[in-house]
C-alpha cells in the first residue's frame, strides 16, 4: 500500500517529507545523530516501496533475497531540530555484482544538513552473497544512472 506517507519520485530521485519531533532529539532540541540512520532508511524502503519492489515480495520468493547494508558514509553539515520538516531525498545509482550504491541527502528548504553513500549487498536470509534477482534489477533500472544499467549503450 502507498499513500502520500510514502513519497514521490521527481525524475529517478525519491523524496520522502519527515517531520522531526521531540523523540528524535536530544536535550538541546537537535536531532540526535542515530536518528538520521532512520529517516535515510525509510528514503530507500519507501524508494523501493514506490518503485513497485516488496521486501516481504523478496523474502517469500524460492530463493529468498534480502538487503544488507554493508558500508555508509555520513557527512553532517548542520543540524536539524524540533518541529523541522524535511526532505530525505535518494537515488539508487547502480548495482555491482550483488552490491548496490545509494546516494541519500537530508535537507531542510536549501539546506544541505546531511548528505550519505550507502553500499547494500543483497543477500540471502543466512547472510550469503547473491546476485538480485532479475525481476528487481528490472524494476530498478529506470532509476539507476544511466552509465550502471545493464543495458546502457
Amino acid at each position: 500500500m502507498t499513500g502520500p506517507s510514502s513519497g514521490v519520485f521527481h525524475g529517478r530521485e525519491h523524496r520522502l517529507p519527515v517531520r522531526v519531533y521531540y523523540e528524535d532529539t536530544d536535550f538541546t532540541g537537535v536531532v540526535y545523530h542515530a536518528n538520521y540512520l532512520r529517516y535515510l532508511e525509510r528514503g530507500r524502503s519507501d524508494f523501493l516501496r514506490l518503485a513497485a519492489v516488496s521486501h516481504t515480495e523478496l523474502l517469500d520468493r524460492p530463493d529468498p533475497a534480502v538487503f544488507a547494508v554493508v558500508r555508509m558514509t555520513l557527512d553532517f553539515r548542520r543540524p536539524a531540530r524540533v518541529d523541522d520538516a524535511l526532505t530525505v531525498r535518494t537515488t539508487y545509482d547502480s548495482f555491482r555484482g550483488a552490491r548496490l550504491l545509494v546516494g541519500q541527502t537530508v535537507i531542510r528548504g536549501a539546506d544541505l544538513l546531511l548528505s550519505a553513500v550507502v553500499e547494500a549487498a543483497c543477500i540471502t536470509p543466512d547472510g550469503r552473497p547473491r546476485r538480485p534477482p532479475a525481476g528487481l534489477v528490472d524494476k530498478l533500472r529506470p532509476y539507476l544512472l544511466a552509465e550502471s544499467r545493464p543495458d546502457a549503450p
